[in-house]
């Protein structure tokens, strides 16, 4: 499996948000959003022993794990669930949702990206933990139909403080309409941490 990164922090973003975390980024991805903030070209090839092996070398007394991207239902296979569950490890997952899930996931994020792509795939993943929209101030804010038990709407970040302000209202003005609908923020950001 191609992995970007694996690191230890909290989760900056949606139901989790933190908590401490390790994450296992997966590098590539199915999807060309234009505001990923991931780089996926830089990766190196590690196997599922050698992912879990990271994980309990950076995790302490944390259960939790993170997997995500770029897309990790490229590459995740049922094998590193299992040997994840195997060390004690309570699994996420966040996914654009147009993959098939492994096996024995605890927590599915879906954050769908219809709106953003051109041509975008089906989505084979259509319940779910929580969903997290991305609003850009453009584009409608849509669910796209899958279930879940939480739905969150996330200002998208365009590295303009006067634009992201207006953004943020109008998720704000849009909760307040919408109840169902819950706030994310990339904590991480505001926080300054990784």
């Amino acid at each position: 499996m191609q992995v970007n990164e694996i690191f230890y922090s909290i989760q900056g973003e949606g139901f989790h948000t933190g908590e401490a975390a390790v994450f296992v980024r997966f590098a590539g991805c199915n999807l060309n959003c234009p505001f990923c903030d991931t780089i996926i070209t830089c990766s190196r090839n590690m196997t599922e022993q050698a992912i879990v092996t990271e994980v309990q070398r950076l995790s302490g007394s944390c259960r939790f794990v993170v997997l995500t991207g770029g897309e990790p239902t490229l590459q995740v296979t049922p094998l590193l669930v299992r040997m994840l569950h195997n060390a004690g490890y309570y699994v996420a997952i966040e996914t654009n949702g147009t993959h098939k899930l492994p096996r024995g996931i605890d927590w599915i994020t879906v954050s769908p990206k219809k709106a953003f792509v051109k041509d975008h795939p089906d989505f084979a993943v259509n319940d779910c933990d929580e969903v997290k929209v991305v609003f850009d101030g453009c584009h409608d804010i849509d669910d796209c139909g899958i279930r879940a038990k939480y739905y969150y709407i996330q200002p998208c970040d365009t590295q303009n403080k006067r634009t992201n302000k207006e953004i943020l209202s109008m998720c704000v003005n849009f909760i307040k309409e919408n109840p169902r609908w819950k706030l994310s923020l990339q904590t991480q950001k505001i926080l300054k941490v990784r």
